[in-house]
């Protein structure tokens, strides 16, 4: 890694410390409902923490399928908490509805 990528590295661990888990993965594992969940997650916040609760050795084999899945970076693992990122996509321009002549002729 070069400096630049530890200097944001550090930046997402320092944000990350504020957030809660807004993703709990309970007995049940990685479903498909709870990738889906985390995708939207991800969509809407980019750096999310998600709560593990497994063993030691499932909870690394759960994060690698999550990052894999999601395209995701680890930016951190604590006992059962991870924190993980995306980039937003770049969001395409909205289509703007076509442009209407009032009766004057105007737009």
């Amino acid at each position: 890694m070069n400096s630049e990528q530890l200097k944001q590295l550090k930046q997402l661990k320092t944000l990350a410390h504020e957030l809660n888990p807004v993703i709990m993965i309970g007995q049940a594992g990685l479903t498909e409902a709870v990738l889906k969940e985390i995708e939207l997650a991800l969509d809407t916040h980019e750096l999310i923490k998600i709560k593990i609760r497994a063993e030691r050795e499932q909870r690394k084999q759960i994060q690698q399928q999550i990052c894999t899945e999601t395209k995701a970076e680890p930016i951190q693992s604590i006992g059962q908490i991870i924190v993980i990122y995306r980039k937003k996509p770049e969001q395409t321009k909205k289509k703007q509805a076509p442009h209407t002549r009032r009766r004057d002729g105007t737009r």
